[in-house]
C-alpha cells in the first residue's frame, strides 16, 4: 500500500461573477451570479514511503490545492485520498501528528514571540514528551544553525533565517511525511542551497517522504528523482526528470570556447544556437552524432580552450513540454 494514495481527486469552487451591464452593490442585489472553477479534475497518483516527489505546474494548475487536501486543510469535491492509512480531512488530529508542512509564504511560528518560545508552544500543541522534544529541538537547532536566532522574535529574522526556523518548527514532532509548498520562494542563493541540502539529507538519511511544489526549477533538478506535472487541474506527466527531458528534447547542448575567433561552423546535424566572439553554443542529437565524435571533429579542426556537454535547462524542458502538450490539444 502506498504511503500517499490519490484516486480521481476533484475539487471545484463557486466564484461570484458580475452580471453584464450592472455595477457595484446593485449588481450583487439584482443579479447574483456565479461560475464553477475546477481546481482539480480526476487527479490520480501514489507515493511510496521515502520518495521525494516534485509536483510542478503553472500558476492555477492545482498544486497548492492538492497539498492543502493532502494536509487536511481542504476537503475535495470527490475522489479518494489516503495518507499513511488515514483520510486527512476526516481524521485531522491523528493525521497532523504524522506530517510536517512548510508554506513558503505563510508562517506557523508566532510573529512577535522569540523562536524558542514558538518551538515550546508547538511542543505543547503536538504533546511531545519533554525529553523527546529537547533531543529533537537541539538536533534541529544544530542542523539548521539556529543557535543565535532562538532569542529573537520571528519578525526580526531575515527571510532565509525565518525559513530555517520554519523547517525546524515543521519537524519538531518527527513527521513521516513533509509537504513543502514553495519553500525557497524569495530566498537568496546561499539560503536556497542550504534549504536544498537540508531537504536532501532529511529524505536520504531519515527516510522522510517529501512532496515538493515549486516554481523554482533548480529546486526540482537538485532534489527530485520523480516529477509530476499538472496543468488546469489534470495530470499531464508522471516520470523521472531524465525521461521527461528525453521525451521533450532529442537534442543535447555543446558549449565550445575557441582560442581565437569562433568559426562559421557548418556540420551536418549540428545547429548553432548562440554565438559570441570566441564561443559557440551548439545543439545536436546524440542518436545521430555521438558527443565524442562531435567533440573530436571540432578539436581536430580548431584550437579549443574549453568544451563541455550539457542537457537543456530544466526551465526550457518544462516550457517545451507545455507547448507540445497544449498545441496537441488545440
Amino acid at each position: 500500500m502506498p504511503q500517499i494514495l490519490v484516486e480521481r481527486l476533484a475539487k471545484s469552487y463557486r466564484v461570484a461573477e458580475r452580471a453584464p451591464g450592472l455595477t457595484g452593490a446593485l449588481n450583487g442585489l439584482l443579479r447574483r451570479r456565479s461560475r464553477e472553477v475546477k481546481a482539480l479534475v480526476d487527479l490520480s497518483f501514489s507515493l511510496e514511503a521515502g520518495e521525494l516527489l516534485a509536483f510542478i505546474g503553472p500558476n492555477g494548475a492545482g498544486k497548492s490545492t492538492t497539498v492543502k487536501i493532502l494536509s487536511g486543510i481542504l476537503r475535495p469535491s470527490s475522489g479518494r485520498v489516503e495518507v499513511a492509512g488515514l483520510v486527512p480531512y476526516e481524521d485531522r488530529l491523528r493525521h497532523v501528528a504524522r506530517i510536517g508542512v512548510v508554506f513558503g509564504q505563510r508562517s506557523q511560528l508566532w510573529w512577535d514571540l522569540p523562536v524558542l518560545d514558538g518551538f515550546d508552544l508547538l511542543a505543547d500543541i503536538y504533546r511531545i514528551a519533554p525529553v523527546r522534544y529537547r533531543r529533537r529541538r537541539d538536533e534541529l537547532v544544530a542542523l539548521l544553525r539556529l543557535d543565535s536566532l532562538l532569542a529573537q522574535p520571528v519578525r526580526q529574522l531575515s527571510l532565509g533565517q525565518r525559513m530555517r526556523a520554519e523547517f525546524a518548527a515543521a519537524l519538531l514532532h518527527e513527521p513521516e511525511i513533509l509537504f513543502l509548498d514553495e519553500p525557497t520562494i524569495g530566498l537568496d542563493a546561499p539560503s536556497k542551497l542550504a534549504v536544498r541540502d537540508f531537504v536532501k539529507r532529511l529524505n536520504r538519511e531519515q527516510n522522510v517522504t517529501v512532496l515538493l511544489t515549486t516554481h523554482d526549477m533548480h529546486d526540482v533538478e537538485a532534489l527530485a528523482e520523480r516529477v509530476i506535472v499538472i496543468g488546469q487541474g489534470r495530470l499531464l506527466a508522471d516520470s523521472s526528470l531524465d525521461r521527461l527531458r528525453a521525451g521533450v528534447f532529442a537534442e543535447r547542448r555543446l558549449w565550445v570556447d575557441f582560442a581565437q575567433q569562433a568559426p562559421a561552423l557548418d556540420m551536418p546535424g549540428v545547429q548553432v544556437r548562440a554565438r559570441t566572439a570566441r564561443s559557440l553554443e551548439l545543439a545536436f542529437d546524440p542518436a545521430k552524432i555521438p558527443a565524442a565524435s562531435l567533440i573530436a571533429a571540432i578539436a581536430a579542426a580548431h584550437a579549443v580552450d574549453d568544451i563541455h556537454v550539457e542537457e537543456p535547462a530544466i526551465e526550457e524542458v518544462i516550457a517545451r513540454f507545455y507547448d507540445l502538450h497544449y498545441s496537441s490539444e488545440a
